[in-house]
């Protein structure tokens, strides 16, 4: 695939809804049934941390059920072979929870989405250097919706940030207000154990949030 078809993906991905489904501890088993419930909510971006078990596994099931307008991939990627697996299994997506300009070459050579974690400038800028797609602003609770203010003035414009860390739909709004793109969702709307008919409702309810708080 050409790295414009991806961008075209991750743009209509976006900009139909701007969050990110993280499934952290998510297992094999119950990857398709929890994936089908989130893009049937209107996901349509979703990531599988790799220090979840068989990530790879996830990750593939995932990427062979749904349609191409769903962009699958990775968290909490570290290292360059990790992409390397990810290209192999027909992955689309490489976040990060660091800004390592190592990985984010790599991702964009192998023409995967780079989302990076950053929590300055500095680590801003040396990731949009190295070809970020858009910013994980991470941990969110940590750099709150002043201190992102404070960054998107100095930013290039069209910078998408998306914070990550206690993101609730309750505490969208100031985030919103601070001028983010979206959200990375973690615990609020999956954690293990939880039923794929629990994670429907708690997805739902991010969405319906997402729609209050932006109009159409």
């Amino acid at each position: 695939m050409s790295d414009e078809s991806l961008k075209a993906r991750f743009d209509a991905a976006f900009s139909a809804l701007p969050l990110v489904a993280i499934l952290r501890g998510l297992t094999p088993a119950e990857a398709e049934g929890v994936a089908q419930t989130l893009y049937d909510s209107g996901f349509r971006m979703i990531e599988v941390p790799l220090n979840s078990p068989d990530p790879f596994d996830s990750i593939a099931a995932v990427r062979r059920l749904l349609p191409r307008d769903a962009l699958v991939g990775a968290g909490t990627v570290l290292a360059v072979e990790q992409v390397a697996r990810l290209k192999e299994i027909g992955a689309d997506l490489v976040v990060m929870p660091h800004a390592d300009t190592a990985v984010i070459r790599a991702a964009k050579a192998a023409g995967l989405v780079s989302l990076p974690g950053i929590a300055t400038p500095t680590e801003a800028f040396a990731a949009l250097s190295a070809g970020a797609d858009a910013l994980k602003i991470f941990p969110a609770e940590l750099v709150g919706p002043r201190i992102i203010k404070a960054m998107r003035a100095i930013l290039p414009a069209g910078t998408r940030l998306l914070p990550v860390g206690g993101i609730a739909p309750d505490t969208m709004a100031p985030f919103l207000e601070a001028g983010v793109a979206g959200f990375g969702l973690g615990s609020a709307l999956y954690a293990p154990g939880l039923s794929a008919a629990e994670v429907g409702v708690r997805a739902d309810a991010f969405v319906a949030a997402w729609r209050r708080l932006n109009p159409r």
